[in-house]
C-alpha cells in the first residue's frame, strides 16, 4: 500500500508503519516477552477470547507471528512496553502457551503514539464495533489537533481521506462518545439504530440513564423519531 499525501501530511502505509524491507541500520524486529508488553492506558479496540481468536491461537501455534507488533517504550518508573499494535496477537501467543512476539519498538510522543495505534489497527481489523471505530476517530483526531493541524488541510479532512467516511459521518461516530456506557454497549449490540443513538448523544448523562432505565424497564427500544424527539424536548 502506497503513502498517499495530503498537503505536508502523510497517511501511514502497512509498509510504511512496519518498515516492510528496510534496510541494514533500520529499525528491527525483536522477540520480547509477553510480560514486558502492556496495552495503552487507553485502547478503543477490544481485544477477547472469541472464535477468531481461537483460529488465530491455532494458526501461531502452527506457522508463528506472521507479522511483528509495533511498541514505545514505557517510562523509567513504569518499565516494559506499551504495544501500540499485536495485542490481539499477544493474546493469541498466550492461548498459544508462547513467552515471546516479534515487536518492532519505535520512539514516539504521546500523540504520534495515538495517532499509530489508530492507523494499524484501522488497517488490520475487517470488522469494528462502533464504539471501536468512534473512539478510534476521536484519539486520531484530538492528537492530529495537538500537533497543530490546522488551516487548509484540517484534521477531518486527513480522516475522511484515509477511511472514507464522509466529514458528516466522521461527527455522527464522534458523537457515540458522548453516551454513556450502556447505551453505546447498545449500540454495539444492535439494540439501539446507530441513527437514534446519535440523537440520544445529545442528551444529558443523567437523561441517558433514563432513556437505559426505561429500555430495561419496558422492553423497548427508542426509534430515531423518538430519539429526534427526545433531543429536542
Amino acid at each position: 500500500m502506497a503513502k498517499k499525501a495530503i498537503g505536508n501530511i502523510a497517511l501511514t502505509g502497512f509498509e510504511d508503519l512496519f518498515n516492510v524491507g528496510v534496510q541494514d541500520g533500520a529499525e528491527r524486529v525483536t522477540e520480547i516477552a509477553l510480560t514486558e508488553l502492556h496495552a495503552p492506558e487507553f485502547h478503543p479496540f477490544n481485544v477477547v477470547n472469541d472464535d477468531a481468536m481461537k483460529n488465530l491461537a491455532e494458526s501461531i501455534k502452527l506457522y508463528g507471528v506472521r507479522e511483528p507488533g509495533l511498541a514505545r517504550k514505557r517510562g523509567e518508573d513504569e518499565g516494559g512496553y506499551e504495544l501500540l499494535s499485536g495485542n490481539r496477537c499477544k493474546m493469541a501467543c498466550e492461548i498459544a502457551g508462547l513467552t515471546t512476539m516479534p515487536v518492532i519498538v519505535r520512539t514516539l510522543n504521546d500523540d504520534e503514539a495515538a495517532i499509530t495505534m489508530v492507523d494499524a489497527n484501522l488497517q488490520q481489523r475487517e470488522k469494528l464495533l462502533y464504539s471501536e471505530k468512534a473512539w478510534a476517530y476521536r484519539v486520531k483526531l484530538e492528537a492530529l489537533d495537538h500537533n497543530g493541524v490546522k488551516g487548509e488541510q484540517h484534521s477531518y479532512e486527513i480522516l475522511k481521506a484515509q477511511t472514507g467516511d464522509s466529514k458528516n459521518q466522521i461527527f455522527r461516530f464522534l458523537r457515540l462518545t458522548e453516551l454513556v456506557p450502556d447505551l453505546l454497549d447498545k449500540v454495539d449490540t444492535h439494540k439501539i439504530a446507530f441513527s437514534a443513538a446519535v440523537e440520544l448523544s445529545h442528551l444529558s448523562r443523567k437523561e441517558q440513564a433514563v432513556v437505559v432505565d426505561c429500555m430495561a424497564k419496558y422492553d423497548v427500544k427508542p426509534s430515531f423519531s423518538q430519539s429526534v424527539r427526545l433531543k429536542k424536548r
